[in-house]
């Protein structure tokens, strides 16, 4: 008799190395000793993206910040303790990883290891597994190691390279626009951690406020050095344009992080919602979606495909933080709007500051978009 197809749920726990290149873990299964990534069944009382990060601490001593979208879903047979097979369809949730326990439930019945993306997804059996993980980031190197060419004023070492196209349209060796574009886009990611460290709650809610405040400063030299260089730069009119709108996006992205942490620190408010904190999973995840879209731009119309791919996540994403935001004003109105009314209004604030840094984001998605569709 056929069995009828089970659920479950896996977080892919990813990182950041000391070289730039964003790493993946694999575990080890306890039976085959195949590598999989931390995977178990849905949990009553969590929601999916939860029960998978609690799956990564059990198996591998992972704490992170989640995004609630699913990357996507892969089939395997799951061998059943009575013998046997069963169909199993597995929702994939990111999971950032903010740090590994030295001790976990299951340390020492699975091998733990970090893989860089390619081998990684040679690493897993499963076909639609081994997809999700080679299109989870796409080799895109930046030619930004450091941020010193923008602060100290020197000249970025690469006009002696080839002139590059910006937008399909003839750059100026003195432009510096794709170097800006991506050291911006680092400020983003950096901003995003520590927002989403902050929502966690129990931590140094002060240092991470702070480190917000820091990362807009720096993005905001990033956008006068931006807006210096397009104004004694000769480009055409609709270039000028396209790139003081989508560093405009952008910019107003970590701006409005660093409004949410400044209401934050106003009130003094360090216990935040669970519908917060999954608003914070996905201003990580829609960062470095962001991140990995801007170094593309640099051969637009090579590249056009996997931007769509990344501009139309981060539609998604926004989609479903509005449904969040929804979600968690109901319930904070329900907890709080009778009962204690200055909670509700702070609690309100800061929902509304999140659900604009993810409007924002969507703000870039379309940017780039439009830049797509008008130079592919």
């Amino acid at each position: 008799m056929a069995l009828d197809k089970a659920t479950q749920v896996a977080a892919l726990p990813y990182r950041t190395n000391a070289q730039g290149q964003v790493e993946v873990m694999l575990i080890t299964s306890r039976e085959t000793r195949r590598w999989v990534v931390p995977k178990g069944n849905r949990i009553k009382g969590l929601k999916p993206h939860e029960a998978a990060a609690e799956e990564a601490f059990e198996e591998a001593g992972l704490t992170g910040i989640g995004c609630p979208t699913a990357l996507g879903s892969f089939e395997y047979d799951k061998r059943l303790s009575r013998g046997g097979l069963r169909p199993t369809t597995v929702q994939v949730f990111p999971l950032a990883v903010i740090r590994q326990a030295e001790v976990w439930p299951e340390l020492g019945e699975r091998e733990c290891r970090w893989f860089g993306i390619p081998e990684a997804a040679a690493a897993v059996d499963e076909p639609e597994l081994k997809a999700m993980i080679s299109e989870f980031r796409m080799p895109t190197p930046s030619v930004v190691q450091n941020n010193a060419w923008l602060l100290n004023g020197r000249e970025h070492n690469g006009e002696g390279l080839a002139i590059v196209r910006w937008f399909q349209a003839l750059m100026p060796k003195k432009g510096r626009f794709f170097e800006q574009f991506e050291a911006h886009a680092a400020t983003l990611v950096a901003g995003a951690d520590s927002l989403g460290k902050l929502l966690q709650g129990g931590g140094d809610i002060a240092t991470y406020c702070a480190e917000i405040e820091a990362h807009e400063h720096e993005a905001d030299e990033i956008i006068r050095e931006v807006l210096r260089d397009v104004h004694r730069t000769f480009i055409t009119p609709f270039d000028r344009t396209a790139i003081t709108d989508l560093i405009g996006s952008m910019d107003d992205a970590i701006d409005q992080m660093n409004a949410t942490a400044k209401t934050i620190t106003l009130y003094g408010v360090d216990k935040f919602d669970p519908h917060m904190r999954d608003m914070g999973g996905i201003i990580v995840e829609a960062a470095r979606l962001t991140e990995e879209a801007v170094p593309l731009l640099r051969e637009i119309s090579r590249n056009g495909p996997r931007l769509i791919t990344l501009t139309g996540r981060l539609v998604q994403i926004e989609g479903h933080a509005d449904e969040i935001h929804e979600a968690g004003l109901k319930l904070l109105f329900a907890e709080k709007g009778k009962t204690d009314p200055m909670a509700f209004i702070i609690g309100r604030e800061i929902y509304g500051n999140l659900e604009k840094v993810v409007d924002k984001f969507e703000d870039v998605a379309n940017e780039i978009q439009g830049l797509v569709l008008d130079h592919a």
